[in-house]
């Protein structure tokens, strides 16, 4: 009989075989031109180049614009990345060289020159899509002469840009954009200017295929000297996995064994001596935790979103997060998030059940408020942050009602189903042992037994696992960089969870050997306790590895940071749970317990 979490797995699945299609299909249109067919060019945003996430409109500042701006019509994932495509005002036919070619002749205001020079003085940059393929370029520079100070900078706006395009036959394969250093205009004073903005376009023929016109924007990370840091990092991290490994495997099986051994002479000896060792809490090991109604949603939603993991790098191993594919991620992340909250809703009230729990349904909202509540309300206010600045960030009404539908009329329903089939299932908790009356006293431990100790001691070993992937994560997220090895971050993914489990499992063992019973919150807070030192890690990241400034950039990198390592600590906290029930499990199977 098939489980009743079959039905959102199954959906799920259909969902990735659907984007696996529509990655393999997705790099462009295959658009074919004949010489002098106009080839769509979208200007997309403007922003400071070390701010990311701060980006605005391309004709939020004064260049030469048309009378009226067209929108190009963007799918859910694109607007959730920040892009804003309007038609350009450079016009690119195929195989159609210009030189010099006037786009506009402008008037600057005052108030023009003084916009693009605090534009020029951030390092302002601009994005474009020409058929598909991603160009930019900064607007301007700044001459900063032989160590002058800041108040004798001169800042200079380029008008002259030259695009350089490659094509084969009767496709675009290749853009590159630079511009001409010696048309300048000085932006130092305030004065009003004449303009007159030009460009020069240069087609060139190339016999790389159409298909691999996209491994240029892959190759920056695929360059032996990254490639030779990153295998590095997993050979350092599969060592840290392997010695730790058979360190606690060698130490828990021969303590194990002698605490068999032991226990069943002890069995067989009729003698007054103390009890003492985790055999003797037996009664109270299986004892269920305070506050069961959040444990069993939190164990939900970690393993909601561990499936969510697992379906975003199965899309990446099959090459649908190809680089520049607008949006692709986000949209994943949205769609997979709603189909997969049956497995949080079946997980969390079957668990809950187990646990003998009464008030399911309250289990329910919770298991479905836990992970989007902090969420939404981190949106809210950065959302509000991003409509202050008037960036492209801030979403649209229609988007977030859209978002607010996906929620309604897919997340919610399938969560409930997901509920119900976990209420329905019946299932008891599975104790080797029988729990006692009352239960028995903790004795008092030293303080580094305590459970924020023990939460740094097992968060520092799967962080070191993972920290030098961290960076160039970080890199492609918030900066520049792209990240195309999705195989060696698999690899680590598949490591940090090893590492979680087994740094549970031994910690939980001691923790019962000091005969402390309360080891369910425990084993989840360890488990988690990962995320805490990746959001430190963001403090460093922040400080000694970006120029990363302003407020609205500031919230932006702390505040999804947060969501994502609540996320990480929540997922984590799932393994390292599940890892130390199997094992206390095992050993209190392993002996008789009156």
């Amino acid at each position: 009989m098939a489980s009743p979490a079959a039905g959102p797995a199954a959906a799920a699945l259909l969902l990735l075989l659907a984007f696996a299609v529509a990655g393999v299909l997705a790099d462009g249109s295959d658009h074919r031109y004949k010489s002098g067919d106009p080839v769509p060019l979208y200007a997309n945003k403007v922003g400071p180049f070390h701010n990311p996430s701060e980006t605005y409109r391309y004709f939020d500042l004064p260049f030469c614009s048309p009378e009226e701006v067209k929108e190009k019509k963007e799918a859910l994932g694109e607007v959730l990345n920040g892009d804003r495509l309007v038609d350009a005002p450079y016009k690119l036919g195929f195989r159609t060289d210009y030189d010099s070619k006037a786009v506009c002749s402008k008037r600057l205001t005052k108030e023009d020159v003084a916009r693009f020079r605090a534009s020029v003085a951030k390092d302002y940059y601009f994005q474009m899509y020409y058929d598909d393929l991603p160009l930019w370029g900064f607007i301007g520079k700044v001459d900063k002469g032989n160590k002058l100070p800041p108040s004798e900078w001169k800042y200079y706006l380029y008008k002259h840009i030259i695009f350089d395009i490659l094509y084969n036959a009767d496709r675009v394969i290749e853009i590159n954009v630079h511009t001409d250093q010696s048309a300048l205009v000085d932006l130092t004073d305030d004065t009003e200017r004449d303009v007159e903005f030009l460009y020069t376009v240069k087609w060139k023929e190339t016999a790389t295929p159409f298909e691999k016109r996209m491994e240029k924007y892959s190759s920056s990370s695929n360059m032996p000297h990254h490639l030779e840091v990153h295998w590095f990092s997993i050979i350092n991290s599969c060592v840290t996995v392997l010695l730790l490994t058979g360190f606690l495997a060698t130490i828990l099986m021969r303590v194990l064994k002698n605490d068999f051994v032991k226990y069943a002479h002890d069995e067989e000896a009729v003698d007054d001596q103390e009890e003492s060792g985790w055999k003797y809490i037996h009664g109270d090991v299986f004892r269920f935790p305070k506050n069961k109604s959040l444990f069993s949603a939190a164990l939900g939603t970690g393993t909601q979103l561990f499936a969510l993991t697992t379906f975003i790098f199965l899309l990446a191993l099959v090459g649908v997060f190809y680089p520049y594919n607008r949006g692709a991620l986000f949209t994943a992340l949205v769609v997979i998030y709603a189909l997969t909250s049956g497995i949080a809703g079946y997980i969390a009230t079957a668990f809950y059940c187990q646990l003998e729990g009464t008030n399911w349904v309250r289990n329910l909202l919770l298991t479905g408020c836990l992970f989007c509540g902090p969420l939404f309300l981190t949106f809210c206010f950065l959302n509000t942050v991003a409509i202050a600045y008037s960036a492209t960030a801030a979403l649209p009404f229609g988007t977030i009602c859209v978002i607010v539908l996906i929620w309604t009329l897919v997340t919610f329903p399938l969560l409930v189903l997901g509920g119900i089939a976990g209420k329905n299932s019946k299932s008891e908790f599975q104790a080797p042992c029988r729990t006692t009356k009352y239960p028995r006293e903790i004795p008092p431990l030293p303080w580094y037994r305590t459970t924020v100790p023990q939460m740094a001691m097992a968060g520092f070993l799967p962080f070191s696992a993972i920290y030098i992937e961290l960076y160039y994560i970080f890199a492609s997220v918030w900066g520049h960089r792209i990240y195309t090895i999705y195989s060696i971050l698999f690899i680590v993914f598949i490591i940090l969870l090893i590492v979680t489990a087994f740094i549970t499992v031994a910690l939980t063992y001691f923790q019962l050997a000091a005969e402390d019973h309360e080891w369910w919150w425990r084993s989840f807070l360890i488990g988690g306790s990962t995320g805490f030192f990746v959001y430190g890690y963001c403090l460093y990241y922040y400080y000694a590895r970006s120029d990363m400034s302003g407020f609205m950039q500031t919230s932006f990198f702390f505040g999804y940071m947060a969501c994502i390592c609540y996320a990480f600590f929540l997922m984590l906290g799932m393994i390292g749970f599940r890892a130390a029930l199997f094992f206390v499990r095992h050993i209190y199977k392993s002996i008789k317990c009156e």
